[in-house]
């Protein structure tokens, strides 16, 4: 799918440069997602958050099994929506 994630480096701090399928790129900061209490919260260890692989489109932390959605991190580096298909038609 167009958004799916070709490409991941870490850039600094929680930030990670991303490409996607359809040539788009972008920067996403990730430190908003690391609240206490959030899965996501373990990932404030910054050795762990650079473990980071793509699989299936997506970015995950095999140790930790965690993932973000592609569609998610799409939005957040390009500020486009993701379109759906329902029915036959486009919908967003």
């Amino acid at each position: 799918m167009y958004f799916e994630i070709s490409e991941a480096r870490h850039k600094d701090s929680y930030k990670i440069d991303l490409k996607f399928e359809d040539g788009s790129a972008g920067t996403v900061d990730l430190q908003k997602y690391l609240r206490p209490g959030t899965v996501f919260e373990k990932l404030k260890d910054k050795t762990l958050f650079r473990t980071f692989e793509i699989e299936y489109g997506t970015l995950v932390w095999k140790k930790l099994e965690l993932d973000i959605a592609p569609e998610t991190l799409y939005f957040e580096a390009t500020g486009k929506e993701i379109k759906a298909r329902t029915a036959g038609r486009l919908v967003s």
